[in-house]
């Protein structure tokens, strides 16, 4: 196979020209086959290359594969070429993989809406957007992902666009994502200025010079504030960083994603489970090297992502929109994978996102499951008492609900715990930020634990509340023709359990991929941690230094939390703190369970449940701003009266200047003769005078 990296991206590609061409004229039937065995083909692929290349990839080594050279300007060269390394080949692996669940789920979801050709063709364009993403070896090439995804995600969260709320939460997607990727591109813009380069590492057959090669080569930054705005690697990172605080909706532009939830349950899978929304921690871990060079930044990632894994989890605990509880979940998730980051433990956070990726996934089509059987209902307060109708959705979303709240054995259990341990023993980090890191992770967790459990105690215990008038809240784009509640809730058919069912096998075992040493005193390597290893840096314990070697050796003697550098010490501190996360994820779990089943629709207080009144503030404080000043200052002031003005005013003038001139052409000879001689006598005295 000769470009078997374009391949993976080019085949989603294909079907989304197929179906954006063809696809209306096509049945429902070849539509899906087309959407998902192009996906199936780029997962194939995938597993394929990970499993040849497995070996090289554990030491260290990079595969490029060039196609063809996209700009060459002066000194600035950018080409379409792909990168498989340890990190790119994780991400493609369940990228693709939970894709294509959520695609057959898709399939049984959409059936019968009369966009289902254009459905699929976002999807699969969204596919191809995220797989260039994260294969691209360079960052103009990721920025083409990275836009890509964005615009794919307005097409679709405002694909039912009949109804004006989905197309506002749409723009709303587009224009926050704006804002953050504008610091991203001029982010890119300084570390090309800086490093001349905007390829990710060296590659001599190219004659290529990396931009995180000479990221490694400076001297870290000072951890203080006037770093941000020094024009240095720190000012490159945070720049990078509020990129990912609107990709990945941290605090301050996290208002996007909740609404988001206009879209299809399984849009709102892919986008929180499998693409979009990873796509900030991916970006932040490839370029660690920068990171571990500027610990300001670091710091300030660590505390947003800490702030909001809290702020999200306190709004989770009051919604009533089955579907809106999952996104602040996710935004939340989201925050504990940007705190391990901001504390060093790349792997920790890249962990996360990977057992992230199976039980969101799965919670959504959960969701998406019990939508479909309640007849398109979405609000928690018309559902209870669907575990005896729904068993297959019950179970698997059952599964979903443990590894999300950290219940030993099952996968979230294994990265929570790790992103909250290495919070614990950050080094680096000033006075006692660690601690308070990890006790604003703990606190999360029990409101993870609490929330999840109201989520499901509302949903299929207690008494059955769809027996009564239903509202607005669950009524959604063209399936608006089946009438709520036309007949009993039922188990959704087979297309959609069974993805359920697959993605619930991943949510319980797949964090056995990446059992923390200390859990076995050292005697089970960490094979998620030193498989990412090579490709992520690190930091020594005395400065900020970053290392990408191409050895294992070279790797563990860099590391800092490696089996031979851990002592029996660390290994009992782990396991007393997963001692503590456990008992702090179960209490939330009896707790919610105990208050929720006595009171499933007790009230929460109304600032949880207007989340915080923060769309209020900005809107006050930002939008009708900007509306005021573009309507009263530049249409009615700079458009009406200065470019307009300037523009009739010189058509004014010429037309006076055209009256005037024109009272010279009276028609009579006697005038102009008069005229010649008045010139010719004025022209003979000029030079008599003179």
């Amino acid at each position: 196979m000769k470009h078997p990296l374009a391949n993976i991206i080019l085949a989603p590609l294909i079907g989304a020209a197929l179906l954006g061409l063809f696809g209306k004229r096509m049945s429902e039937r070849l539509i899906a086959w087309i959407a998902c065995s192009t996906v199936a083909i780029s997962t194939i692929l995938s597993f394929y290359l990970f499993l040849q290349h497995r070996e090289a990839l554990e030491l260290g080594e990079r595969f490029h594969e060039y196609l063809f050279t996209w700009i060459n300007v002066g000194n600035f060269r950018a080409d379409f070429s792909l990168l498989l390394d340890s990190l790119s080949a994780i991400y493609i692996l369940f990228v693709t993989f939970v894709a294509f669940w959520i695609h057959v789920f898709a399939t049984g979801y959409m059936r019968g809406d009369k966009g289902y050709w254009r459905f699929f063709t976002y999807l699969n364009l969204f596919m191809f957007s995220m797989l260039t993403l994260v294969l691209a070896d360079n960052f103009l090439l990721m920025f083409v992902g990275w836009e890509g995804v964005g615009l794919c995600s307005y097409l679709l969260i405002g694909f039912w666009f009949e109804k004006n709320s989905n197309n506002d939460a749409a723009k709303k997607a587009f224009v926050v994502n704006r804002i953050g990727d504008f610091g991203f591109a001029i982010g890119l813009l300084l570390l090309f200025l800086k490093s001349g380069s905007i390829f990710y590492f060296d590659d001599g057959a190219r004659g290529i010079h990396g931009a995180l090669s000479w990221a490694m080569e400076q001297s870290a930054d000072p951890l203080a504030s006037s770093a941000i705005f020094a024009g240095g690697i720190t000012t490159i990172a945070v720049l990078l960083f509020v990129g990912a605080t609107g990709k990945s909706a941290q605090i301050p532009l996290f208002v996007w994603l909740p609404d988001a939830m206009a879209g299809p349950t399984p849009v709102s899978a892919l986008i929180h489970a499998a693409t979009m929304v990873t796509a900030g921690v991916y970006m932040v871990s490839r370029a660690s090297s920068i990171y571990v060079k500027a610990p300001t930044a670091m710091l300030i990632m660590a505390v947003i992502g800490a702030a909001t894994a809290l702020f999200a989890a306190t709004i989770g605990l009051a919604q009533w929109d089955i579907k809106k509880v999952l996104a602040y979940s996710t935004i939340s998730q989201l925050g504990y994978m940007f705190l391990a980051c901001g504390v060093g433990a790349f792997s920790a956070g890249i962990f996360h996102v990977f057992t992230h990726a199976f039980f969101k996934a799965l919670l959504f089509l959960g969701s998406g499951s019990v939508i479909i059987g309640m007849h398109h209902e979405q609000d928690l307060r018309r559902m209870g008492g669907l575990k005896k109708v729904m068993p297959v959705t019950f179970a698997t979303m059952f599964v979903g609900w443990l590894a999300i709240s950290g219940v030993p054995m099952f996968s979230g259990f294994f990265s929570k715990d790790e992103i909250l341990y290495r919070s614990f023993v950050a080094q680096g980090l000033p006075g006692p930020w660690p601690k308070v890191l990890w006790f604003i992770g703990a606190v999360t967790a029990l409101l993870t634990a609490v929330y999840m459990t109201r989520l499901m105690v509302l949903t299929f215990w207690g008494k059955e509340r769809f027996g009564g008038s239903h509202s607005d809240v669950a009524s959604h784009g063209s399936h608006d023709e089946d009438a709520h509640h036309a007949g009993p809730p039922r188990e959704s058919p087979p297309s959609m359990v069974i993805p359920l069912v697959v993605l619930a096998v991943g949510a319980a075992f797949a964090g056995y991929l990446g059992i923390p040493e200390g859990l076995s005193r050292g005697k089970i390597p960490n094979y998620f941690e030193h498989f990412l290893e090579p490709s992520l840096a690190h930091r020594d314990t005395k400065e900020w230094t970053a290392y990408a070697p191409l050895s294992s050796a070279q790797t563990i003697k860099a590391s800092v939390e490696t089996a031979e550098t851990r002592t029996a010490g660390d290994h009992g501190a782990e396991i007393t703190l997963t001692v503590i996360s456990s008992i702090i994820a179960l209490s939330g779990i009896v707790l919610g369970w105990f208050w929720f089943s006595r009171k499933p629709l007790w009230e929460p207080p109304r600032l949880l449940e207007q989340k915080y009144y923060v769309d209020e503030l900005y809107d006050a404080a930002v939008v009708q701003p900007i509306k005021v000043g573009s309507r009263d200052g530049l249409w009615r002031v700079i458009d009406v009266h200065v470019i307009d003005g300037a523009v009739n005013g010189a058509g004014h003038l010429a037309s006076r200047m055209g009256t005037a001139i024109s009272h010279l052409q009276s028609g009579l000879a006697r005038s102009y003769v008069a005229f010649v001689v008045l010139g010719a006598l004025l022209i003979i005295g000029y030079f008599v005078m003179k």
